[in-house]
């Protein structure tokens, strides 16, 4: 239980920083970043393995890359549900769940070192 916590908080911290660095992307309260974290996963959890199927035979063709649109649409999504967290452009369809991934990616193996007891998800 304890490392559903820190990773819904490290999300949302990626949140955070994704609202700072990328233009177009609006949180509009820590709150909401922790509702955006859970709207994250739950898109990720059920919408994205069905667009990720639906989308296979675009993802071969363009080998791979397909799958950032699905990304974005992915984020898109998540942002849609939650009060607070917009999505705006473009660019911050396409970015944002790059640089969510990175700092998310950065925080989980931070918290993995301070806490090795936690496995992080």
């Amino acid at each position: 239980m304890k490392a559903f916590f820190f990773t819904l908080l490290g999300i949302a911290l990626s949140l955070l920083v994704v609202d700072l660095v990328v233009p177009g992307v609006d949180l509009a309260t820590f709150p909401a970043a922790l509702l955006g974290a859970a709207s994250i996963g739950v898109v990720n959890s059920f919408i994205k393995p069905i667009l990720s199927v639906l989308s296979l035979p675009l993802n071969i063709v363009t080998l791979g890359l397909f799958s950032v649109v699905v990304n974005g649409l992915c984020f898109w999504l998540a942002a849609v549900a939650v009060p607070g967290f917009t999505v705006h452009g473009l660019f911050a369809f396409i970015f944002g769940p790059i640089v969510l991934s990175l700092v998310n990616t950065f925080l989980s193996n931070y918290f993995a070192q301070r806490e090795p007891e936690l496995e992080m998800e």
